[in-house]
């Protein structure tokens, strides 16, 4: 299963990246995130609770950054497990400047095992997409406060 999208922001470049590697950011801007510690370079575990369908649960895992190319873009390494099944897969997150900010692309292949694999992409492309966008539209929100 393929999970992508695109998210503009009304923000340089430079400010959107930082952002989306700033920890206390993230802990503030991804929902149902109760832990964000960082254990080495670029390496953090986090506690989730998610609320959605049959994804509901609180969610442990491991995120990595890797292969930064500042401010162009980043992978990001991910494992975790939870109530209903195990994910883990690699993401490539793109930042392009525009005429008025940024365009940011994401793009990863997550491999789902346990019940989250039984009920595939009917449940869960909807609810990541639902997740992903609450995340944008806070992380715009921190953005356009940090430019002003």
């Amino acid at each position: 299963m393929q999970l992508s999208g695109e998210y503009t922001f009304d923000a340089p470049p430079e400010r959107v990246y930082h952002l989306m590697l700033d920890p206390d950011t993230l802990m503030a801007c991804l929902p149902g995130c109760e832990r964000l510690d960082l254990v080495g370079e670029d390496e953090y575990t986090a506690t989730m609770t998610i609320g959605v369908a049959m994804i509901k649960g609180k969610y442990e895992g491991r995120v990595k950054i890797s292969d930064k190319q500042e401010p162009s873009s980043y992978r990001m390494l991910i494992e975790g497990k939870g109530p209903q099944g195990q994910v883990s897969g690699e993401g490539l997150i793109e930042f392009s400047a525009t005429d008025t900010g940024t365009l940011v692309k994401w793009s990863g292949e997550p491999q789902i095992r346990g019940t989250l694999a039984r009920i595939g992409s009917r449940v869960i492309q909807p609810a990541s997409k639902m997740i992903v966008g609450q995340f944008f539209k806070c992380l715009e929100k921190t953005a356009s406060n940090a430019g002003s």
